[in-house]
């Protein structure tokens, strides 16, 4: 195997002609230089050098090899300034876990963003649904998750969370439902109806259930889908009510969204990442794109 420090003595030697003036550059002995060259010859079989009085002169081999040398060398340089670039977090991948909606408001944004602030990112985008995200994150196949509030949230200790947006809940309607027609829905109203609701484990149950329970009902529960169209698609179609995130829906088809009379119910979503990652600059750059983007979102009821 030949070394690659070897060959910047090759390298050394045929720019500057003598053994002692390629033994400065290098900052060793000359003793040390011939020792180098005598060992690359060993590794290649070839005799790389012929010396012409107080000059060494490169064999046809050593010219070959020179060749083959430079495109190492470079390569070597570049992947020495890549893992510096990477040691000081100028460049490198954060993969980012997130729900299909934040995806779409935020993280799309924010990833066109970073291309022009911060080019040496590459940020590796994975759809998870639930509290998924907050589970790869701690078993480090993610950097960052973008997540929502719920009970039973892991040690604040493991992790640093960055709220990003509180967004208000409002009601799916079927178009002849007659709180349809009114500007605002009380919940209590809809304790009579079927409703769609999302699957357990999924925060947004959590929530919704919360809510129904203090306006004062369990909601019967009648379909299940985590996707908002979907669930849209069975309102338009008569099939019951459903409670959905402000911005999940923004075009609910012929279903009717309707804000609902305070209380309302809200879904707070936070970045995290672990702890010991935080001061990373790559995910603190992140972080700060996913915030701007968040603020600039159209919500009745902003962070």
């Amino acid at each position: 195997m030949i070394e690659v420090r070897r060959l910047r003595v090759l390298r050394a030697l045929a720019d500057h002609g003598t053994v002692t003036a390629a033994a400065e550059v290098l900052h060793l002995t000359p003793s040390a230089v011939s020792q180098q060259l005598a060992a690359l010859e060993s590794e290649v079989g070839q005799e790389l050098l012929e010396r012409r009085g107080r000059r060494v002169a490169i064999t046809s081999a050593g010219r070959l090899l020179l060749s083959h040398a430079d495109t190492i060398l470079t390569d070597v340089e570049r992947a020495e300034e890549a893992m510096r670039l990477y040691a000081e977090g100028a460049t490198g991948e954060v993969r980012v876990a997130a729900f299909a909606t934040a995806i779409s408001l935020l993280v799309a944004p924010s990833l066109a963003q970073l291309r022009e602030t911060t080019p040496g990112l590459r940020l590796v985008v994975r759809d998870t649904e639930g509290h998924q995200g907050i589970t790869q994150l701690l078993d480090g196949e993610v950097e960052l998750a973008v997540a929502v509030e719920h009970r039973g949230s892991p040690d604040a200790r493991r992790l640093t969370r960055i709220p990003l947006y509180a967004e208000p809940f409002v009601a799916l309607l079927p178009a002849d439902h007659p709180a349809a027609a009114e500007d605002t829905v009380d919940l209590a109203t809809l304790a009579g109806d079927d409703w769609i609701m999302t699957s357990i484990g999924n925060p947004i149950r959590d929530v919704v259930l919360l809510a129904c329970e203090q306006a004062g009902f369990a909601p019967r529960i009648a379909h299940h889908s985590d996707d908002f169209s979907a669930v849209a698609a069975l309102v338009g179609a008569g099939a019951g009510v459903s409670l959905v995130p402000q911005l999940a829906l923004p075009h609910p088809g012929t279903a009717v969204l309707r804000p609902l009379t305070p209380p309302t119910p809200t879904r707070r979503v936070y970045a995290a990442t672990r702890t010991g990652r935080a001061d990373h600059p790559l995910i603190k750059a992140t972080i700060a794109a996913l915030s701007a983007t968040a603020a600039g979102l159209p919500l009745s009821n902003p962070m």
